[in-house]
């Protein structure tokens, strides 16, 4: 199956952007399933950082750990599950519009699954990001474009 892909134009720079949504401490301020992100070390985001992120699917939290695959700023990034049943991959990509002052954000996002997640995928995982990707979005705009 093909990856899920969005886009959406906000109106700061990619600097801004970029720096706002590679910081996994802002994932549960945008992303509806996302109920905690945090580093596993101290060091500047690098390629190989490792993040603990939990999301809550219906009633249930799954918690899993990503692993940075690239980065480069402030055009795009991309982080992959390392572990659990269901394993997901984003690439996100920043366009500079009008000279810089908006972006346009575009994510890439598919799962692997891996033991009993093989049937979650298809059946609960996609669809469920399919419905909640445009939401998290236009979360992504509103707080980006209203904060200070």
């Amino acid at each position: 199956m093909s990856a899920i892909r969005e886009s959406i134009d906000i109106s700061r720079s990619p600097a801004e952007v970029y720096a706002y949504m590679t910081d996994p401490r802002h994932l549960p301020e945008w992303q509806d399933s996302a109920v905690a992100a945090r580093r596993l070390d101290d060091a500047p985001l690098h390629v190989g950082s490792k993040v603990a992120v939990t999301r809550l699917i219906g009633k249930r939290e799954f918690p899993m750990t990503m692993e940075v695959m690239e980065l480069d700023p402030p055009r795009s990034w991309r982080m992959h599950g390392i572990d659990g049943p269901v394993r997901g991959d984003v690439r996100g990509t920043i366009e500079p519009l009008d000279d810089g002052a908006r972006s346009r954000v575009t994510l890439d996002l598919d799962f692997e699954g891996h033991g009993m997640g093989r049937a979650l995928v298809p059946l609960v995982v996609k669809p469920f990001a399919r419905k909640e990707m445009p939401k998290n979005e236009e979360k992504l705009k509103h707080l980006l474009e209203h904060s200070g």
